[in-house]
């Protein structure tokens, strides 16, 4: 079995472009160099236990080259999510075992306040004079002789913590070599030497890592990195490194199209998109603007499941699922009936046709996560690998994305997904983004709350949103948003994924506008003494309920 770290050193006399940043350029055997002297600089300050190094950066090249230094030390990468903060980045940090912390000046910050499990000594801040002068005497020298375990966690890849504390998915050296060298070769992305990879996309997020770093590196292409994602920024560096191909997760593509529009959009290099959670509207409006290709993929970090979309897929599915893929009843475990539709599109029988996504072949193949047992056996259960993702399939084989696990919503004893209502939403020329959510009902079940976020200019007007969603054929009869926040941002995770949680903590009460639907159907922007109306309404409930209980326990 072939390690990652193999090839890497089949790069080591190679001169063409590898990695670009701002004004910066290495070459293949430049990177092979200095992961080189990183590997031997780790291995001398390894000590007993996990090799586990924590790296708490930007993209900014030091974080290519301690990926490739770990596969050549035998060590583990452990990507600290920025955005996380005090006990939030204790805890990440201590969970995952990490004896080394590589941080920047930048993020000085973020650690304030935070206890670290190593010493002051083990925290390293790469713009140090320090961390240069360390290096200087493992340059030139040949790779460590490490024996590579190809099966080692060559990655700790943190979930991205939508719904609570996140989990430390495992990728091994020869996991990361399998997905590298099938994904360069896979039509969507179709990298090869005269290739350039924009990345933007956050080195501590599987996407950045599987189907960035890995895959060019494979491909022989070359590596351009932008520190952070910019929706202005994306255009002018795609034609300053000629990037011809980019990976994304979340929904940048919807922030992009919301910048200004120019007719000469299309005059670029840009070939080849390759990612996840763009919207089918995104995804048209993308590939004209900018004239390339855009192949939406579903897929999960810890490679239980992925689809593959074919040319017949229809706009809104994910695609086909690979062998063994299924949409389950999680509480009796068999498979659910198909999707009906109506001729409109309309999903005729969500009850039963929505489950969870999952593959009966694959268990055996995930690699679990750091230091959790528990979420290793909630994730295969049975010898079945759950996705905890929601879907559910047509007739034809086809699988469709209904939101995660907790995306339910039971409104006038009618059950149905987030995903479709905000497949809907988005299709709205004014709305750039939108989540939709359950909140409570004072009365029973839920309420539709649909927080949207408005393309620069745009008001939200009453009455063209009831008429555009009348004119929606697919729409159903028990989505419309009982509330409609307008949001100026969204609270999201640095691969852009909206953190629901947040939304439905604050419901209606939040520092946004936020619009009410009344017994007519028409909006009206709520008010203080609205908010305090609806409080009484659940007291009232409340009270209901505790005077209920003691009857029937007299």
């Amino acid at each position: 079995m072939q390690s990652f770290a193999e090839l890497i050193l089949a790069r080591a006399d190679d001169d063409r472009t590898f990695l670009l940043f701002e004004d910066q350029r290495w070459s293949y055997r430049e990177y092979v160099q200095a992961c080189i002297a990183r590997a031997r600089w780790l291995l001398d300050r390894r000590h007993v236990g996990p090799f586990h190094i924590g790296v708490l950066l930007d993209n900014v090249p030091e974080y290519p080259m301690l990926l490739g230094a770990a596969a050549l030390a035998g060590a583990t990468i452990v990507g600290i999510n920025p955005t996380r903060r005090g006990a939030q980045l204790e805890r990440d940090i201590g969970h995952a075992d990490c004896q080394l912390l590589i941080t920047e000046d930048r993020h000085l910050s973020d650690l304030e306040g935070v206890t670290l499990p190593m010493a002051p000594e083990r925290r390293v801040l790469i713009e140090s004079g320090t961390w240069e002068a360390s290096l200087r005497p493992y340059q030139g020298r040949p790779a460590p002789p490490v024996v590579i375990d190809p099966k080692a966690p060559h990655t700790l890849i943190f979930t991205s913590g939508t719904t609570g504390d996140p989990k430390a998915a495992i990728c091994s050296q020869a996991r990361l070599l399998a997905i590298a060298t099938i994904a360069k070769d896979m039509p969507a992305i179709a990298l090869g030497p005269d290739d350039v990879t924009y990345e933007v996309m956050p080195f501590f997020h599987s996407n950045a890592i599987q189907v960035g770093w890995a895959t060019t590196l494979a491909a022989g292409a070359a590596l351009a990195l932008r520190r952070k994602f910019s929706a202005s920024g994306f255009l002018p560096d795609i034609r300053r490194y000629g990037c011809t191909y980019m990976n994304y997760v979340g929904k940048p593509l919807s922030y992009i199209l919301a910048t200004p529009e120019k007719p000469d959009d299309a005059d670029n290099p840009l070939r080849r998109c390759f990612g996840n959670e763009a919207t089918p509207q995104d995804i048209e409006r993308f590939q004209r603007r900018f004239g390339c290709t855009v192949t939406d993929n579903y897929g999960s970090t810890e490679g239980g499941v992925s689809t593959i979309r074919t040319p017949d897929t229809p706009p809104n599915a994910l695609g086909v699922g690979l062998p063994g893929t299924v949409v389950l009843n999680p509480q009796t475990g068999e498979e659910c009936p198909r999707a009906r539709f109506d001729e409109h599109g309309r999903l005729l029988n969500a009850d039963e046709a929505i489950g969870e996504i999952a593959n009966t072949q694959t268990a055996a193949n995930f690699e679990g996560y750091w230091n959790n047992p528990e979420a290793n056996d909630e994730r295969t259960r049975q010898g079945i690998y759950w996705t905890g993702d929601l879907g559910y399939r047509d007739g034809k084989g086809f699988f469709y994305f209904a939101g995660r696990n907790y995306d339910w919503l039971r409104v006038d004893g009618e059950n149905f997904a987030a995903a479709p209502v905000e497949a809907v939403l988005a299709r709205h020329p004014d709305i750039v983004l939108a989540a939709v959510y359950a909140v409570p009902n004072a009365i029973v079940g839920d309420d539709v709350m649909a927080a949207v976020l408005l393309r620069d200019g745009a008001e939200f007007d009453d009455a063209p949103f009831r008429a555009f969603l009348g004119s929606q054929k697919d729409f159903g009869t028990k989505w419309t948003p009982r509330y409609v926040r307008v949001a100026r941002q969204f609270p999201v995770t640095p691969t852009n994924k909206i953190i629901k949680r947040h939304l439905r903590a604050e419901l209606w009460e939040c520092g946004d506008p936020v619009w009410r639907r009344r017994d007519d159907g028409s909006y009206r922007l709520m008010t203080a003494a609205d908010v305090e109306r609806i409080r009484q309404d659940f007291a009232a409930r409340d009270r209901g309920a505790v005077l209920e209980l003691e009857r029937s326990r007299a």
